[in-house]
């Protein structure tokens, strides 16, 4: 083997392709994750008028789905030129937006300082964030998947899901050491910014990576065989119309289990269960590792039993912890733990197959954009509003219907999944 292609070959080592699609997704859900942690915890205070504290939380909670509806244009962006021009440098620009987009969240002044201006450019940052999101998971999983060998393309797949659980540990694990050493009037002043003023260092590393890996063999291949297509958004909703469907309602639930597990549970129980914010943090930080714990074994199931039979199973086990959903939540700190584990693990179970099935209904020509598109509009439909639906729910109707509304999440993904092929023997290519 001449130096070329020993070079080529190492850098393209599973290793290195798996930590670089794992760094990235890192990075990009710690920053999604400090701005959602915020949103209930600080921004309320800082960048919208004095007056009713629970319209206050709406409002900030009204920011947060910007980036939702952003991240479909991301997908369209970024998913454009990731087909047409490759994977590895569109990660690099998804990496750079997202972590901008932060850094000057961590610098803006706050309503009092600057009054209405201040939630406007709040929220053109965090439309900042959700554009970068949109281009960075669909590349990140093809990174991974294209890269596997026959028959680990759901192990290969999850490794950039895993970042979704570091990504929370360490923006919990932030807000919470800086909870424990500085005082409210210290955190409220200056220390808030630090997790968003920190991501520059972690954005840095990830670029680092990311420069290192050369392109995939899939889209290699797809290029040597002159497969572009010129517009690849045009090609998925004219040629792939149904898997464009199917896939976004295949990540519905994951979407609304989630962010009722985190966002929605951060809020309702440091207001409504009274819990302090330290004691909270902790409690979803203990509910995260059972996230991540499930991940590695539902791909290990998807890879063995199909990704389709795999996930059929526990959207049917979602739709149950929903009935059960509002007398463990209210049953005390058992419960509240219980819940939080239960759920997470059910969120890990569903997630870590996600990304190569929605991957897999697509074509190489448009897969980025495919499977950047079917994710990033289930945020839509099941996390956007998410935190605010449920929030409503609870407060009118009781908890329970936030229990419900889970439970019909559930059951529309079970549906898709009931009308789409099992993907697991495709060729991948």
């Amino acid at each position: 083997m001449n130096h070329t292609s020993a070079a080529a070959a190492a850098a393209n080592s599973p290793r290195r392709v798996l930590f670089a699609s794992m760094i990235g997704t890192t990075i990009e859900f710690f920053d999604f994750y400090i701005y959602a942690t915020a949103a209930v915890l600080v921004f309320p205070k800082l960048f919208f008028p004095a007056g009713d504290p629970a319209s206050a939380v709406l409002q900030s909670l009204a920011t947060f789905a910007i980036a939702f509806f952003a991240r479909p244009i991301g997908s369209a962006l970024f998913g454009h030129f990731g087909d047409r021009i490759g994977r590895k440098a569109t990660l690099v620009a998804a990496l750079l937006t997202m972590g901008l987009s932060t850094v000057a969240i961590g610098l803006l002044p706050t309503y009092a300082q600057i009054g209405t201006l201040a939630p406007l450019l709040l929220a053109l940052c965090r439309f900042g964030q959700g554009l970068g999101l949109g281009g960075e998971w669909g590349g990140a999983v093809l990174l991974a998947t294209e890269n596997a060998p026959p028959g680990k393309r759901a192990w290969y797949g999850m490794f950039p899901q895993l970042g979704a659980p570091l990504g929370f540990i360490c923006s919990g694990g932030t807000f919470l050491l800086l909870s424990e050493t500085l005082s409210d009037t210290q955190f409220f002043n200056f220390g808030w910014r630090i997790p968003f003023l920190a991501s520059s260092l972690l954005v840095f590393m990830g670029l680092y990576v990311r420069l290192r890996i050369q392109e995939t063999p899939a889209f290699k291949r797809a290029l040597a065989r002159h497969e572009r297509v010129r517009v690849p958004m045009l090609g998925v909703l004219r040629d792939q119309p149904k898997a464009l469907l199917l896939g976004t309602l295949i990540a519905v639930a994951t979407f609304v289990l989630f962010y009722l597990m985190t966002v929605f549970a951060l809020s309702w129980g440091t207001t409504a269960l009274g819990y302090p914010r330290q004691q909270f943090l902790m409690i979803q930080l203990f509910g995260i590792l059972f996230f991540a714990a499930t991940i590695p074994w539902s791909a290990r199931l998807a890879d063995r039993y199909g990704r389709r039979r795999t996930l059929l199973w526990v959207s049917a086990l979602i739709a149950g912890f929903g009935l059960i959903l509002a007398p463990l939540f209210g049953g005390g700190l058992v419960g509240v733990l219980l819940t939080l584990a239960l759920g997470l693990a059910l969120m890990g179970l569903t997630y870590g197959p996600l990304g190569t099935i929605l991957s897999e209904l697509f074509p190489t020509a448009v897969r980025y954009t495919g499977a950047s598109l079917t994710f990033n509009l289930a945020g839509i439909v099941g996390a956007s509003l998410a935190p605010y639906i449920a929030t409503y729910l609870a407060r009118t109707y009781g908890l329970q219907y936030v229990g419900y509304y889970l439970s019909g999440a559930a059951l529309l993904t079970f549906g898709a999944l009931w009308f789409t092929h099992e993907t697991k023997d495709d060729d991948g290519q």
